[in-house]
Formats: structure tokens, C-alpha cells, sequence
């Protein structure tokens, strides 16, 4: 029997089922894909090339423990990931920053509007578009209009199908201005790629002798979620369940679907060295897809004959087969949807919800792996609690049987009480 049932193998199944099968859980992964891994999946084209079968994933992060947890599985290929705009044909480094500001304006020009920036926000800080646009400043005016309009305005709506003025902040404040000469598209202490790809390190993170996963394998087909308990293959099943899927496709869509951004990926080799000479350029006012990644950049890898590449179409997510939900579209209305589900997993208590899907959130690689990290002490600090009052419970009852038995005549004479 199984004492914790992850339902997902990404990023926070997996680090949450290796946690809990570390302190003696006996864990059953279940995965509906017929891999491991989750969106992070990669593996090697017919070509021999490393790719990313659900678009390119970068690791990042400020997060010691984090990294210190995921080396235990992997070495890294460490690098700076940079990305390039590419606007009317000229590619220009995103985010926006000021070495952006000097391929934009002249030299003169950019220098002053330089002193500027980081007279009003400070060098090295931070600043979400829609902020920047608020400045009363000409100049920063000016500045905010072209970042907005050729790198912000097009691409926000092919990715999102929304103008940024309709879409969360949290969303909004992902691709910042940087008043910095950085060109790294993130800021992070470690940045680069498990060296022998994800599903490699994720392979080895499940393999424990505590862990049993099972492949190809929907929750639904061996689990009930009722109104207050858990079933599973038919039993009430009282150990932790750890979901990690959609959860409104969990109750049936019983309120309706959530709102997802999906992606079209197009993959294709060609026979050349390189094609666009760096791992990611975006397309921000021009084309149909957003952007497009060629994965020997990204891996490292040398010893190929030609080049492969994707590109990346995003559409409305609206569940027909084949189609994948990525990206939560955050906002009140569905925001209140998503909390009707939720309210209906509340009463089984041993149910946790974890993960962009089940959670209806954005997280990056390194969030996820930090709340996978938390919950699993949690659950584990709750079954130690639960223990320690079950045996404080069965101790009083014995203490009171073995008491009242021993000294019946007092008891009685005395009427002490031990309820």
C-alpha cells in the first residue's frame, strides 16, 4: 500500500515525491503522458539533437537550496541566456536595456537619455513597462512609447491574445526595462541547462526505491474524488495526494473550462551550421509566431550535423485533443472561476494542490521546485503530528482503562473523574 500519491511527474510531482519517499513514504507517481518530466521533457530529435518537445526551458535562480536540491540529480551547463528582438529586421537585446538604448539611438542621444534613466530609477533597478510609460519625463515618455511599441504591444498580443493594459501585472512585470548594461535576459545567480537535459535529471530524481511510477496512467481511470474522501482502486485512500494537474479538467469542468494561452510548436531541421546564431530570438512585430529557438545554442552541443529549430504559435487553449494548457490567463473573473474548483477540494484534507495548473499560476522552474520542497516538509511535519496525537490518544485511553481497573474501590469512593 502507498502512503502519498503524486498526480503529475513535472517539476513539482517529482521533487515532492523524491522528498516525501527520503523520510520512508512509499510514493505512486501517476502520469498520464507516456514520459516523465512534464512540460520540461526533452530528448534527442532523429537528428541527434537535444530538444525540448514543450518549447525551450531555461533554469534560473537566486535560490540556494533550490539549486543545491536539483545538483544532487545533475551537473549544469552554466551560461548567461541571452535573448535578442528582433524588430524591422534588426535584432536588438531584450529586455530592453541600456545597450538597447545605444543600438536605438544615436550615440549622443542615447547617452543623455542614459543619465536619465538612471538619474530617475537608479542603475541596475527594474522597471515594468507600464510603470515606465507613467513617468511624466519627455524623454522617459519617449523611451516608454518605443519600448511599448516594438518590443511590448505586438507580442503581448500574439502571446496572450490581450492588450497589456488587459492582462495582470504579475504578468506584465516579467519582461522589465533594466537600467543596466546586462544583457542576460535574466539576473540570476545560477542560469544554464541540466547538462545531460531534464528528463535525465528527473529520471534520476525518481529513481528511489520508495517511488513507483506508473506511465500513461489518467488519476481518473483508478481514483474517485468525492465530496469527503478519496478513493483509490476503490478503498478510501487516507495518505497525501499530491495534484499537480488542471483541476477543472479533475471535476469534469463541472463550472466550465479555465481560460488557457496554448502553443503550436513547429519544429525544423535544416542542413546549416546555425541558423539564427544564438539560442532565442523574439519576433515583436512581425510574423505570426512569437519567437523562435534553435536548441544547439541552448545545449551546447557540437558534434551535429545541421541545425534544428521551433517555432512557437500561440492560440486559445480550448481542450480539443492534442491541445495542451500552458499559460493561466489571470484575472478576477477567471480567478473566481478557478476558485470554485478549489473550493471543492477543501474539504478532503489530505488533497494539496501544486503546480501552474493546479494552482492556476504562473511559476518559474525554481518557484515550483521551492513549493514542491515546502509542501513535502509540510506534509511530512502534519503526518508526524497526526502520529503523535493518535498514540497521545490511545496512550490516555490505556492509561484510563489500566487506572480504573487497578483501583476500582477508590474510583468509586472518591467519584474521581477521568473524562
Amino acid at each position: 500500500m502507498y502512503d502519498s500519491i503524486v498526480i503529475g511527474s513535472g517539476a513539482a510531482g517529482s521533487v515532492t515525491a523524491r522528498q516525501l519517499a527520503e523520510v520512508g513514504k512509499r510514493v505512486l507517481v501517476l502520469e498520464k503522458r507516456p514520459h516523465i518530466a512534464g512540460n520540461c521533457y526533452d530528448k534527442p530529435d532523429k537528428f541527434g539533437i537535444l530538444i525540448h518537445v514543450y518549447g525551450p526551458h531555461i533554469f534560473h535562480t537566486n535560490e540556494e537550496e533550490v539549486f543545491e536540491f536539483l545538483s544532487q540529480f545533475t551537473d549544469w551547463r552554466l551560461f548567461g541566456h541571452e535573448v535578442a528582438a528582433n524588430v524591422h529586421g534588426e535584432l536588438i537585446p531584450i529586455p530592453f536595456n541600456l545597450n538597447t538604448l545605444h543600438k536605438v539611438y544615436d550615440e549622443e542621444k542615447a547617452s543623455r537619455l542614459e543619465a536619465v534613466l538612471i538619474r530617475e530609477y537608479g542603475e541596475g533597478s527594474r522597471v515594468p513597462i507600464m510603470k515606465l510609460r507613467e513617468n511624466s519625463n519627455p524623454e522617459i515618455k519617449a523611451i516608454a512609447g518605443y519600448v511599448y511599441e516594438n518590443v511590448f504591444l505586438r507580442y503581448t498580443m500574439k502571446q496572450w491574445g490581450q492588450k497589456p493594459e488587459e492582462i495582470s501585472p504579475e504578468v506584465t512585470a516579467r519582461v522589465p526595462v533594466l537600467i543596466s548594461h546586462d544583457n542576460r535576459y535574466f539576473q540570476d545567480k545560477y542560469q544554464g541547462m541540466p547538462k545531460e537535459g531534464y528528463t535525465a535529471m528527473f529520471e534520476k530524481m525518481l529513481d528511489h526505491a520508495n517511488i513507483t511510477v506508473r506511465l500513461s496512467a489518467d488519476c481518473k481511470d483508478c481514483m474517485e474524488f468525492l465530496p469527503d474522501r478519496v478513493l483509490f482502486e476503490g478503498k478510501e485512500f487516507t495518505g497525501s495526494v499530491i495534484y499537480t494537474g488542471a483541476l477543472d479538467e479533475l471535476f469534469d469542468w463541472k463550472y466550465g473550462r479555465l481560460p488557457y494561452r496554448s502553443l503550436d510548436f513547429q519544429f525544423e531541421h535544416l542542413d546549416m551550421d546555425s541558423f539564427q546564431g544564438r539560442s532565442v530570438v523574439n519576433y515583436t512585430v512581425s510574423e505570426e509566431f512569437t519567437r523562435i529557438t534553435e536548441f544547439k545554442h541552448l545545449t551546447g552541443q557540437t558534434d551535429t550535423d545541421g541545425t534544428t529549430i521551433v517555432r512557437e504559435y500561440p492560440f486559445a487553449y480550448t481542450g480539443a485533443k492534442g491541445e495542451i494548457p500552458y499559460y493561466a490567463i489571470l484575472n478576477e473573473e477567471n480567478q473566481m472561476l478557478y476558485q470554485k474548483y478549489a473550493d471543492l477540494v477543501k474539504p478532503l484534507q489530505n488533497v494539496y494542490l501544486l503546480g501552474r495548473l493546479a494552482e492556476y499560476k504562473y511559476y518559474n522552474i525554481d518557484a515550483i521546485v521551492k513549493r514542491a520542497l515546502e509542501l513535502a516538509e509540510t506534509i511530512r511535519r502534519y503526518r508526524i503530528l497526526s502520529w503523535a496525537l493518535r498514540r497521545r490518544t490511545v496512550f490516555w485511553i490505556n492509561w484510563r482503562t489500566w487506572f480504573v481497573s487497578f483501583f476500582p474501590t477508590m474510583c468509586r469512593r472518591e467519584r474521581i473523574s477521568l473524562s
